[in-house]
């Protein structure tokens, strides 16, 4: 029998969190596997947490409010606003009509917030899991909810709130909504929480540290690890042999000589890559080690701009490691 490819099951679920350290393109690989997504003929919500409107960027498209707007064919994008869930939740969940700017109410969110953890939280996710739960009745047009949920220090709290308010709340319709929301989350067939990292030490320390606790601390399924930004190999041991001969002193002039001043320095810079992707080959065998979950890899994209086009990139090497 042939093995299944790494990403086996990657998009089948409805809804994604994407998580990782500042940095490591959790932003770039969320947006590039809409743009998989869509291209795959499906009809896929974006969520932004953070609200910084970088995400609508990666599709050339300029930032979005709390209402969905179409960025690219088949990509709908929202930013989330705290302020904007609690008038949605107020007006579906407790029929409470909103006019205008929730002004004294939003205080008072804010001061909750703040002694009772998950509050804020739970705006978020709510939301999310609303969408989710809407497009699984058929109420919603979302194939696929990807979130670029907030960094590795803040996603635990995040996915954790609504067993954080379910201690605070018993009964009554705040409870019912934790409810139905916790089970939606824990389901392995509708939600994964996917991790972004790099083949660097922190990176990879933050990433083995926020698996170990999510198994303990949470019921969201873990998918799998997105390493992004790994450097090519561009000779095997084998070849350094000729490497060194030819950086040697003869070869070396003889080469800046035929080719012109500077001719050797290309070896030299492929010397030094191939340094740096052994020095990081060790924390990717300790990260493959230590989380026993399907790693998927990304390469370093030698390229200076940030839109589609590497949005499109980053897609293509993804769809290559899915095996799609």
């Amino acid at each position: 029998m042939t093995p299944a490819p790494p990403g086996a099951g990657f998009l089948d679920r409805r809804l994604l969190f994407f998580t990782g350290k500042g940095g490591v393109g959790k932003s770039t690989v969320t947006a590039a596997v809409a743009l998989l997504a869509a291209e795959q003929g499906r009809r896929v919500l974006l969520v932004e947490v953070d609200a910084k409107g970088n995400l609508t960027s990666l599709f050339e498209h300029p930032p979005v409010g709390f209402d969905p707007v179409e960025i690219y064919p088949g990509v709908c994008a929202m930013q989330m606003r705290t302020e904007a869930a609690l008038r949605e939740y107020l007006r579906l969940n407790l029929r409470i009509p909103v006019i205008g700017r929730l002004g004294p109410l939003a205080s008072v969110l804010d001061f909750v917030a703040t002694a009772a953890p998950g509050v804020k939280e739970i705006l978020t996710v709510g939301k999310v899991c609303w969408e989710v739960r809407e497009s699984l009745q058929g109420r919603a047009d979302w194939d696929l909810v990807l979130v670029d949920a907030a960094a590795t220090g803040h996603v635990l709290a995040q996915l954790d709130s609504p067993r954080a308010i379910q201690e605070l709340v018993q009964v009554g319709p705040v409870r019912q909504q934790t409810d139905w929301m916790a089970e939606l989350l824990a389901d392995p067939a509708v939600t994964a929480l996917h991790v972004v990292t790099a083949p660097e030490e922190m990176p990879v320390n933050e990433t083995i540290e926020l698996v170990d606790r999510a198994r303990v601390e949470l019921d969201v399924p873990l998918g799998s690890v997105v390493v992004n930004r790994v450097l090519p190999e561009p000779f095997t041991r084998a070849d350094e042999p000729v490497f060194d001969a030819l950086l040697s002193g003869s070869p070396r002039d003889r080469l800046d000589a035929e080719l012109g001043a500077g001719a050797s320095a290309v070896l030299d810079a492929t010397r030094l890559a191939v340094s740096l992707r052994r020095s990081r080959s060790v924390h990717l065998t300790r990260l493959r080690d230590a989380v026993d979950l399907p790693l998927l890899y990304l390469p370093y994209l030698f390229v200076r701009d940030h839109g589609l086009r590497v949005t499109r990139m980053v897609a293509e090497h993804l769809a290559e490691e899915l095996g799609q």
